[in-house]
């Protein structure tokens, strides 16, 4: 696959020169519509400077880490590239994330600086932060001491007043004033596509989430790589459900937009009913979301009664393909391969290649990048047509994982092991055959089966808790909890997953607990239990059960 044509000068590959870059080519083409305002690129950089001038007023320097807890909009992007453009380390907060879960990220990603909202559907996230940690209600701005959140010396809140030790949006950004623009200006020209730029949390096959530290140029790179290889143009209108506080939303939804000159169709939050009217409206020609958003917008009553024809990019395979009358496979992007550690995609085809090339395999390695098989055991390169655990390096790898050494994840030639299987073929092809590692991938987010375990260890009416992931066509997988009561213990289902709703975010919360004997468990020679064997059991539990999980009923077939 040649070079592609949109990526600027290699100097240029930070985030604070991207938003100068689109907003020089795009002036005042409208880049995100958001309920209530239209923001052109002009605008949405400028406004990246002037919280950017606010930030140095603040203190902010180079490898400052900068928490980030706000849902899809437009401050979003603002706070991105101003955190970028004075050097600083955003660090996103996931908005489904739990009390617990959030203080792991604020903790352990060293924030002191956090940028949220005051609210986000009925949640109260300002009054969430202040009721766990009275310090930061009563401190003062830029001195909060919080013995649970050591490094934080200042919260600001979008949509809120100043109050204690919470500052309000417009009276930080006033901290800004007295900063003139030759500092913003150097600021920025001490950024380098080499800095460090995000640390992105998500779930590995430990405990707590892992922290991916990324340069500036990974997500530069990949915005620019995903317009092109999507066929974005300026006449494009994309809506997207994917949060912004993973990669994928951060560079396959916001930094391709925005690469081609298009323009976003923007929500805080997903429902289905409402997104359909605004794709109808707003005449969405691009649609970013995980399969089974697709399908209950294929299935809301009210889908096939609106004009959804302009709705073009999306794979023929989507249940919304007949919806807007799809009749032949022109475009799609399935034919990739990626993950959080390299900024989403490693390989891929372009989403208009022929069909047939596309259907059955993940790609070609991206320049810059270098994909290879091996042995899952010993390490060695695996020649063509071999199966084997997929590795990568090359220049959208992270840097690493946060408070971890290097030795820990990357082999003896730089290469990450990614716990993934799959072959490459004779025409260097990647093909992906699956998961080596019991990591579940559902609705597009990665889940810890360790962090669950973990949750409910030493739970009274338990003796043993093993989460797996089992088939569902529109989810990948879904998490199932297997479990063994306690001696003279009989929990019941709804109060456990009432347990672990409290302590996780609702994505990692099993779907279904199934309850087993010890005896109808497999463990290996070293009293590991084994999980393909149960993973078997828990769907012929739930085929036994006829149970229908998000629209799929489960039978013996599977």
């Amino acid at each position: 696959m040649p070079e592609l044509r949109l990526q600027p000068d290699p100097e240029r590959l930070t985030l604070g020169r991207f938003a100068e870059d689109v907003a020089a080519r795009h002036g005042e083409r409208c880049a995100i519509r958001f309920p209530g305002r239209d923001w052109s690129y002009r605008e949405l950089e400028a406004a990246s400077r002037e919280l950017a001038r606010a930030l140095v007023g603040a203190g902010v320097g180079k490898g400052t880490r900068v928490a980030l807890w706000m849902a899809n909009r437009p401050e979003w992007a603002v706070t991105l590239f101003a955190v970028a453009r004075v050097g600083g380390v955003l660090v996103p907060v996931n908005t489904y994330a739990t009390a617990e879960e959030r203080d792991h990220v604020l903790r352990h990603g060293d924030a002191a600086l956090l940028l949220m909202q005051g609210s986000l559907l009925d949640r109260d996230l300002a009054g969430e932060l202040r009721e766990a940690h009275p310090a930061v209600a009563d401190g003062a701005p830029g001195r909060l001491r919080c013995a649970a959140l050591p490094r934080l010396r200042r919260v600001v809140c979008l949509g809120a007043e100043s109050a204690g030790g919470v500052e309000g949006w417009e009276d930080f950004l006033a901290r800004g004033a007295e900063v003139p623009d030759a500092i913003v200006e150097a600021t920025l020209a001490e950024v380098g596509p080499a800095d460090d730029a995000l640390i992105v949390y998500t779930s590995g096959t430990t405990a707590l989430p892992k922290g991916i530290l990324h340069t500036q140029r990974a997500p530069v790179i990949q915005s620019w790589r995903f317009a092109e290889l999507m066929g974005l143009a300026a006449e494009d209108r994309v809506y997207t459900a994917q949060p912004f506080f993973w990669t994928a939303g951060m560079a396959m939804s916001l930094g391709a937009t925005l690469a081609a000159g298009a323009t976003l169709v923007l929500d805080e939050t997903f429902e289905a009913g409402a997104a359909l009217e605004r794709i109808e409206a707003e005449g969405v020609t691009a649609l970013h979301a995980w399969p089974h958003q697709e399908k209950q917008l294929a299935e809301h009553p009210s889908a096939r009664e609106r004009d959804l024809s302009r709705l073009r990019k999306i794979e023929f395979t989507s249940p919304l393909a007949p919806v807007v009358g799809l009749e032949k496979d022109e475009w799609g992007i399935h034919a990739a391969y990626g993950l959080s550690e390299t900024f989403t995609l490693s390989a891929a085809l372009p989403a208009s290649a022929p069909a047939e090339s596309r259907r059955g395999c993940h790609g070609r390695p991206l320049p810059g990048m270098q994909v290879r098989v091996v042995d899952p055991e010993s390490g060695a390169a695996l020649p063509p047509g071999a199966v084997g655990e997929i590795a990568v390096k090359g220049a959208t790898l992270m840097r690493g994982y946060a408070k971890r050494e290097p030795e820990e994840y990357l082999d003896a030639s730089g290469f990450f092991r990614t716990g993934d299987g799959g072959f490459l073929d004779d025409e260097g092809v990647l093909h992906w055959t699956g998961r080596l590692t019991n990591l579940i991938k559902t609705g597009g987010a990665n889940v810890s089966p360790e962090e669950i375990e973990a949750t409910l260890r030493g739970h009274p009416e338990l003796a043993i808790a093993h989460a797996v992931g089992v088939p569902h066509p529109t989810l990948g997988e879904v998490v199932v909890l297997c479990a063994v009561p306690a001696a003279g213990a009989a929990p019941e289902e709804a109060p456990l997953r009432a347990f672990l709703r409290q302590r996780l975010a609702s994505y990692k919360v099993p779907r279904r607990v199934l309850f087993f004997g010890t005896g109808d468990l497999r463990f290996t020679g070293t009293q590991k239990l084994r999980t393909a064997p149960l993973r078997a059991a828990a769907l012929g539990r739930l085929a036994d059960e006829g149970a229908r999980i998000e629209g799929h009923s489960y039978d013996r077939e599977e």
